[in-house]
């Protein structure tokens, strides 16, 4: 299944497929186009291999430009001057080793007639899965139909099989079978309850998402409109990052030094360099207890029930990275944060939810799994993930979720004395600041993504395990991904590799943990009541019903 409804754009004349254009998303930030390029390069070099083994001519729908260094899309305007001089009825290859900006080839692929085909290497090391997987769900949001395909060199007889389907047919059908409709009859009585009722409490007494600045990194998947989340009770205070900086400059010295100590005091670890440029250093951390305080202070003048803040790409270049603070935000043990006249401890003994990269499909999941969990006595800290990665082990395929920073401390092994802050890679985040990295303890979790389909908003829903794996290979992952980020080996229940990617419609993933199993059933069970309740589509993967 592949397009927003599970249809895909096939060839107009009704004949095979000869020949494709090929397009390149690229990064808003030069230096990460350049330093990512040899690997679209090479997976550029496996599409037209692969294609080739099937009679097709693979064309470059724009040029490399050998001055930039790079042969990406780099801007919205130049992919509308790209795609107006593409035949909007040819077949279209978007092919993606990289992360990107959806926003610079979307409006080239809504007005595309010809069948679209996303396409991603299948790599941990260049993020080109979750720069795909972005693509689809804007693509999904917008109503444009498309088909998509993975692979590690695209020989596999996976990869190969569905791209002599598409082009033959010009769609691919990919098994999602592991997806079912929840049927809210079917659900234990004393969790249906307990959704209708939370759902009937967020009517009666509305939310506010507090909204930093929206549309981060050109995820227009990730822009809830206003007539989606008002009828559930959701609405947005839209704030500024500039704000964000004025308040900063209230937080005096001796607050971050306060916030900095609480945090050693628990067992986190900073690991310092003395050049700025390139390493951690303390005045690094200091301002981003700045940033976290002026966030706390400003989401409680507001009323806010979760917060969001861009950072990408206004805020990088002011301050250091925001991560350290989502991660302090989203655990409801933290160093404490007080008014500034009356004293108040503010959020006291509770997270103030945080989604990352102002995703706000994650904002209303997190605001709804923080009332669940809370309901039934279980810690509310959840966080999203990247879905980076994966690859087997010992017998089963485990994921790798990996975000920037935004973990909150009590999902790590250890907590804050397992948690260790390292610099930012400094292509992204040249003004440096550290992540809250760890690995993610083992236990029962909940996953979730809410996304827009057919207009409205719809969630699935599912269960897996995060599971311990040996030092050894969780330093393998860290070395072929980000190793300054926190990361979840996880384990999903009934959903395989190929099945998770065919139906996903996200770069992200929520996560949160039961106590056990029981626990985390009983929480899933509410979880989709509560959306049903509020008018969300929930569709159950890979788990039963009743």
């Amino acid at each position: 299944m592949t397009g927003p409804s599970g249809q895909a754009g096939g060839d107009p004349s009704g004949g095979a497929i000869s020949e494709v254009v090929l397009v390149a998303s690229g990064d808003l930030r030069e230096t990460a186009n350049r330093l990512g390029w040899p690997a679209q390069a090479e997976l550029e070099a496996n599409v037209e291999a692969a294609f080739g083994r099937h009679g097709v001519r693979v064309r470059r729908g724009h040029p490399v430009d050998e001055k930039a260094g790079h042969g990406f899309i780099s801007s919205q305007r130049m992919g509308m001057d790209v795609f107006s001089a593409i035949d909007p009825d040819l077949p279209i290859v978007v092919a993606e080793a990289v992360w990107q900006y959806s926003h610079h080839v979307l409006p080239g692929l809504r007005r595309h007639r010809g069948p679209i085909l996303t396409v991603a290497n299948w790599s941990g090391t260049w993020p080109g899965l979750v720069g795909m997987l972005n693509i689809n769900a804007s693509l999904t949001k917008m109503g444009r139909p498309y088909s998509s395909i993975w692979g590690e060199d695209l020989t596999d007889e996976f990869a190969d099989r569905a791209i002599a389907e598409w082009v033959r047919t010009g769609r691919i059908v990919h098994d999602t079978s592991h997806v079912s409709d929840l049927d809210p009859a079917r659900l234990p009585g004393e969790a249906a309850e307990l959704g209708r009722a939370l759902a009937a409490e967020l009517a009666r007494r509305m939310a506010i998402l507090g909204v930093f600045d929206e549309g981060c990194m050109g995820m227009y998947n990730a822009i809830v409109d206003d007539e989606l989340l008002n009828p559930m009770g959701i609405y947005k205070e839209r704030l500024s990052q500039s704000a964000l900086v004025a308040e900063m400059r209230l937080v005096t010295d001796q607050e971050a030094q306060a916030a900095y100590g609480w945090l050693k005091d628990e067992g986190m670890q900073f690991r310092f360099g003395p050049d700025g440029a390139t390493e951690l250093t303390e005045p690094q951390v200091l301002e981003q207890l700045r940033l976290y305080i002026a966030a706390v202070r400003i989401a409680d003048s507001f009323g806010c029930d979760a917060i969001g803040i861009q950072y990408q790409q206004g805020l990088k270049d002011m301050v250091p990275a925001s991560d350290l603070a989502e991660g302090l935000l989203n655990d409801p043990d933290r160093p404490p944060v007080v008014h500034r006249e009356t004293g108040t401890v503010l959020y006291a003994d509770r997270p103030l939810p945080h989604f990352n990269e102002v995703d706000e499909g994650s904002a209303v999941d997190a605001l709804v799994t923080n009332r669940v969990w809370s309901a039934l006595g279980l810690n509310p800290a959840t966080t999203l993930h990247d879905v980076r990665w994966g690859d087997a082990y010992d017998g089963q395929f485990v994921w790798v979720f990996e975000i920037s920073g935004a973990v909150p401390p009590v999902h790590l092994l250890g907590g804050y004395s397992g948690a260790v802050s390292e610099r930012q890679p400094p292509v992204y985040f040249g003004l440096g600041g550290g992540t809250i990295k760890g690995v993610s303890r083992p236990g029962e979790i909940v996953w979730s993504r809410v996304f827009i389909m057919d207009g409205a908003l719809h969630v699935d829903i599912g269960r897996g395990r995060a599971i311990e794996l040996p030092a050894e290979e969780t330093e393998r992952r860290w070395q072929a991904t980000t190793s300054q980020w926190p990361m979840m080996h996880a384990v999903l229940d009934g959903v395989t590799r190929d099945q998770m990617m065919a139906r996903h419609k996200a770069n992200h993933i929520q996560v949160a943990y039961g106590d056990d199993a029981g626990s985390a059933d009983r929480a899933l069970a509410a979880k989709a009541a509560m959306f049903d309740a509020m008018g969300v589509r929930v569709h159950l993967c890979g788990v039963g019903q009743g």
